[in-house]
């Protein structure tokens, strides 16, 4: 049997990329923001005297990396049993105050140009974070309202 020949079989490197819906998705550049960002702020404290603090920007790299992936293939729809917004607004928070508090660290205490910058992308990854809890804390919001709107009188009669 033969095949058409417009159905060609897509690249193997196509079937890793996240879908463009997500990609144009206001979560969806957040989460590519905060990557590109802890990438490069592991970068900059690899090279500069600051190496100490080259821990925290590689794990936050790698939780962004993986909620990406995991919102892209869209696992929190799979796994019910982790309520994902929660998750994403506690990393948010911690990734935000711990930027700021190493990127202070970085600028004032070390005179080497690569914590200074590491110290400046620490800033902008602040606002970053800053920004995704923000929007997630306001999805959490929205969830609990709708939660609390359910009576209880409603589940004793159940």
């Amino acid at each position: 049997m033969e095949e058409p020949e417009d159905a060609a079989p897509p690249p193997a490197l196509r079937s890793l990329l996240p879908p463009r819906e997500f990609l144009c998705s206001r979560k969806g550049q957040l989460l590519l923001a905060e990557s590109v960002l802890s990438f490069i702020i592991f970068i900059c404290y690899i090279a500069s005297r600051a190496a100490s603090f080259m821990t925290a920007p590689l794990l936050e790299f790698l939780l962004a990396l993986f909620l990406f992936f995991a919102y892209a293939s869209k696992l929190n729809e799979k796994f019910k049993g982790l309520y994902w917004p929660l998750m994403d607004f506690l990393r948010c928070v911690t990734a935000a105050i711990i930027y700021f508090a190493i990127s202070i660290a970085a600028v004032s205490k070390y005179n080497d140009g690569a914590s200074k910058a590491a110290g400046v992308f620490g800033f902008i990854a602040t606002i970053v974070y800053a920004i995704d809890f923000y929007i997630t804390f306001n999805d959490l919001v929205t969830f609990l309202k709708q939660g609390s709107s359910d009576s209880p009188e409603g589940h004793k009669s159940e």
